[in-house]
């Protein structure tokens, strides 16, 4: 691998990892704590969407964030030839 590819690779591989961790970080502490109270207004299925995420939605919300980065990295691999066999 070139050194312009790797700096590529890397490039591509920090930005996912900062993406998905910013959208982590604004679903647990955003929407978990700080927009707690003007989200339990809301309801969903019977609970309070604030109490909701701060209990369940994170969870899911790292569940799908999880997914969504293997097979994001997989396509990374794969554009920069670095996948596992």
């Amino acid at each position: 691998m070139t050194p312009e590819n790797r700096a590529a690779y890397w490039s591509a591989t920090l930005r996912l990892l900062v993406t998905l961790l910013v959208i982590g970080f604004l679903v647990s502490f955003g929407f978990g704590i700080l927009l707690a109270e003007p989200l339990n207004e809301i309801h969903l299925g019977g609970f309070k969407l604030g109490f909701w995420f701060a209990e369940q939605g994170s969870i899911f919300a790292f569940v799908l964030l999880g997914i969504f980065y293997a097979l994001r990295m997989n396509r990374i691999d794969k554009q920069f030839d670095v996948r596992e066999e």
